[in-house]
Parts: structure tokens; C-alpha cells; sequence
């Protein structure tokens, strides 16, 4: 932080010692710099993706396949919800699917912040991968013209492979309702990555101008719900839109419906008849309205006749924020427990008996997962983070050895089935009264998350050949980032 703060102030210094002509010369070159930036896509892999969706959209197309519903909500705690232990907050709906579905009650965000952790979900590869390792603003804002005055990624690129891409090539039905966050602009739009329809908002809703848009891919998206977007009535509009997608799908069809919700992400509403609802506030009111989505669109899926033979899966895209419980240490944008370990539910009777889980699993296990599910193949023009947990869903072992903690495209920590290793980092300390906060770098670390769950006592002394293990195995991980950092085969 130091470091970085001299460096800005030198270069404020040189920029007060230029002449005039020099300063203005320097705010042209800014000034065209972000005007003319755009985001560069990879043509060769641009094509590899087409031909790979290409051969999905030729092969035979499986049997009976299932309905995939994913219902993703920003910022939801580990311990927000009824069947991971919640005693102020009730979510009845997401509890009665849990007690017949597989939850995991080791499974990882791929990262503590919204944008990098959806497409690592999205695409199988963590954010280092995909470019986006930070959350994009909107167009024109201070921070997207920045970003783009360096040359930063704005957008998730598009020759990333995403699932609506994969399952509407293999012939289902799709559709996006919500909180898209992987950019705003024309080629990195829902309806550019698959999705037959969309309705939601490209940002979080905190960002403005936050209005709804809607569109296809031959009509593309234009604003349904002007700024400013009455946020009281936005769980209700994203539940109708669902409920309505579900309906109209084809009976001969399958389909696929990814409903991520902008809640429980701060500012909170909830429709003026939910207010008191929980014991938790309006924090507990705003998750009490969520799981009415949920029973929504279970309701929709026993009128479509589908609910047995549907993957519904229902996660969070990293821990809570200022509210909400999450596990032990740590908050939304650390990587600490609380900011990365979510709840999960995958609610499948067709295929999977209810079980509880203590394998490890992580969000870029979704798109493998479902690959091997639909008897599809993976492209084989670059590597995927994630692992399939078709064995694990069944009662079998993790297919991980070790999953990774990333903040940003920083590889922060590794875990194992029981220890977990933090390199050397700087962590986050504040006084109350202080606004300003320190990040002093403290570590190495080694925790017994079996017995430490809070992640309290370093115990690197006491099993220092685990440390050294872990250490080894988060050091690889680094050089194989270094020496392909894209993931291209």
C-alpha cells in the first residue's frame, strides 16, 4: 500500500513539473485512450469455441434429459438459511428441497466477489483464466474509464465457453433472469453467450443507473424498467419472469433457467407486506422473500411436470457482507471461510438420493459436472478448473485433492479435506473509529478446519510437514498459472 502511494504521488509530482503544452498533449492522449479502448477477443479460440458448439449441435442428443435450473443469490451466508442451521431466518421452501437433495456442506465460491465468482461458476475456470478477476462497472463510470485507460478486462471475453452456451447447443431451451455482472456492452451480453432470452440487469444493485433490460439475440436488449428500478418489487418481477419462461418451454424440449438474484447484496428491499417477516431484520426479511422465489418456481416445475427429472441447484456466489452469517473468519471479498464457503443444494430425485456431503466441491464444478451428466463432451482447445462431482452427488469422494482460494487473481490459500494453508498475506485490520484500515501481511498459516473451523490458531509449528505439503502444492499451482495462464491446450 505504501509502495503504491509513493509511486502515485511521483507520478503527480512529474505531472506538476510538466509544461503546460504537455499536460494538455497527456489529457488528449487520456481522454482518446478510454474512448477508443475496446476489449480485444482471442480469434483463435473464437473459432475453436464456434466448431466445439458446432459438434454439440450435430451429436445425438441425450435421453431424457433434464430440466437444469441454477438459482444463484449475491451474497448469501453459509448460515442464512434453515437447512445449514439458521434459527432467525426461514427459508421452508429451499429447507423441504434440502431434506431430498444432496447438500454440500464443504462447497466454495470460486471467489469472495460477485463478477469473478459467476463466470469462474459459468464457464468452469477460475477468474485468473477467464480475465475476470474484478467486477466490471458500468459504462462511463470513473472505474470502467480507469480500467480501461490501462487496458483492464471490462467484460467477460467472449471466447469463453459458458453453460447456456453448452446446453443451448445440445438443444435445450434457455433463458436468464436477473444479475448478469460480466459486462454491459454488446459482446459480453446474455443473449452473446447462449441465453435465448434474458431479463435482469447487467450490474449490481447498488450500481447506477440500475434499470431492467429484456431481449433476445435477433432483437437484442433494450431497457424494460427504466432507472430508477423499484427494488421492493424486484424479487416479485424476477419470479414472474421465471414462472413464465417455465410455462412457456417447450413440453419436447428441455431447458435450462438461471435465475440470479441481486439480493441479499446491499441496499436491502423488500415489498412493503414482507417488512417484519423475520427475526433477523430486514436482512431476514429480504432472505425470507428469496425463498419465496424458490417456492415459486418449485411450483412451476411440478406444473411443467418436471420437478423429479430437474437439476435444480441453489448456491450463493461468495459470503455475506455487512449482514448475514457466514462461517467462522472472514467476510465477502476475503478469503477466509466466511467470505468463500457457501450453501449448496442439488435437488434431483430422478438421479440423486439425499445425502449430506462432506466432499469438497467448488462453483467450476458446475459446468463439468453437468457435462459428464449429459453424456457431452468438454472442449479440448483449453482446461477446466473444475472437476466433475458426479461421484460425490452419489456418496463418493471429492474429486479434489485440493480446492484454491483465490481474491482477485491472487492465489491466497489451499485446503484439503481437513487442513487449510494462507500464504504469507496481508490481512485487514481496523479500530472502530479508525475509517482507514491497515493490511499488515501476516503468515504463513495452517488451520484444522475439522477443529478450527473459525480458523483461529495457526498450527503450522505443530504440523509443520502438512504446511510444507500444502505449500508445495499451492506453489505448483502458481508456476502452472505462470506458464499458461489462459488455460490454452
Amino acid at each position: 500500500m505504501l509502495a503504491r502511494l509513493k509511486k502515485t504521488a511521483r507520478l503527480i509530482a512529474l505531472l506538476l513539473a510538466l509544461p503546460v503544452g504537455a499536460l494538455v498533449a497527456f489529457a488528449v492522449y487520456v481522454v482518446i485512450s478510454i474512448a477508443t479502448y475496446e476489449q480485444a477477443d482471442d480469434g483463435v479460440h473464437m473459432a475453436s469455441k464456434q466448431a466445439y458448439l458446432q459438434t454439440l449441435a450435430a451429436a445425438a442428443k441425450p435421453k431424457n434429459a433434464p430440466d437444469v435450473v441454477i438459482i444463484l443469490f449475491d451474497d448469501l451466508g453459509h448460515g442464512d438459511v434453515g437447512f445449514m442451521g439458521s434459527r432467525m431466518i426461514a427459508t421452508p421452501h429451499m429447507d423441504a428441497l434440502a431434506k431430498n437433495a444432496v447438500v454440500m456442506e464443504n462447497y466454495y465460491a470460486p471467489s469472495p466477489v460477485c463478477s469473478p465468482s459467476r463466470a469462474a461458476m459459468l464457464t468452469g475456470r477460475l477468474p485468473s483464466r477467464n480475465l475476470l478477476t474484478a467486477v466490471p462497472f458500468p459504462s462511463g463510470h470513473f472505474v470502467d474509464r480507469i480500467n480501461r485507460l490501462f487496458g483492464n478486462p471490462v467484460r467477460l471475453p467472449r471466447e469463453e465457453i459458458i453453460l447456456a452456451d453448452v446446453l443451448k447447443a445440445s438443444g435445450y431451451h434457455t433463458a436468464m433472469v436477473g444479475k448478469w455482472h460480466m459486462g454491459d456492452h454488446d459482446k459480453s451480453i446474455p443473449t452473446e453467450f447462449g441465453f435465448e432470452t434474458f431479463f435482469g440487469t447487467y450490474h449490481s444493485n447498488d450500481m447506477n443507473p440500475f434499470h431492467l433490460v429484456e431481449g433476445t439475440p435477433a432483437q437484442g436488449e433494450k431497457i424494460a424498467v427504466a432507472a430508477p428500478v423499484d427494488q421492493t418489487q424486484l424479487n416479485g418481477l424476477y419470479a414472474a419472469k421465471s414462472e413464465g419462461f417455465i410455462a412457456a418451454a417447450p413440453k419436447d424440449q428441455p431447458m435450462f433457467l438461471y435465475l440470479a438474484h441481486n439480493f441479499p447484496h446491499v441496499p436491502l428491499h423488500v415489498a412493503p407486506h414482507e417488512h417484519g417477516r423475520s427475526d433477523a431484520g430486514l436482512y431476514g426479511d429480504v432472505v425470507q422473500g428469496l425463498d419465496d422465489t424458490v417456492g415459486r418456481v418449485v411450483a412451476a416445475l411440478k406444473k411443467r411436470g418436471t420437478l423429479d427429472n430437474t437439476l435444480l441447484i441453489i448456491t450463493s456466489d461468495n459470503g455475506p457482507w455487512w449482514q448475514g452469517k457466514g462461517v467462522g473468519r472472514g467476510r465477502k471479498g476475503q478469503s477466509f471461510e466466511g467470505g468463500v464457503h457457501v450453501p449448496f443444494i442439488a435437488h434431483w430425485p430422478a438421479q440423486l438420493a439425499p445425502r449430506r456431503s462432506p466432499a469438497l466441491a467448488m462453483g467450476t464444478d458446475l459446468l463439468p459436472t453437468i457435462l459428464a451428466e449429459l453424456n457431452l463432451p468438454a472442449p479440448d482447445d483449453r482446461l477446466l478448473d473444475g472437476r466433475n462431482l458426479a461421484s460425490s452427488l452419489r456418496g463418493g469422494a471429492s474429486p479434489h485433492d485440493v480446492v484454491y482460494y483465490y481474491g482477485a487473481g491472487t492465489l491466497m490459500a489451499v485446503r484439503d479435506a481437513k487442513y487449510k494453508y494462507r500464504d504469507a498475506k496481508p490481512v485487514v485490520y481496523a479500530t472502530d473509529p479508525v475509517s482507514i484500515p491497515i493490511w499488515p501481511k501476516k503468515g504463513p498459516w495452517l488451520h484444522d478446519l475439522t477443529s478450527d473451523p473459525d480458523e483461529s490458531y495457526d498450527i503450522s509449528m505443530r504440523h509443520p510437514e502438512v504446511a510444507a505439503r500444502l505449500k508445495a502444492a499451492l506453489d505448483a499451482r502458481n508456476q502452472e498459472m505462470a506458464a499458461n495462464p489462459r488455460g490454452w491446450k
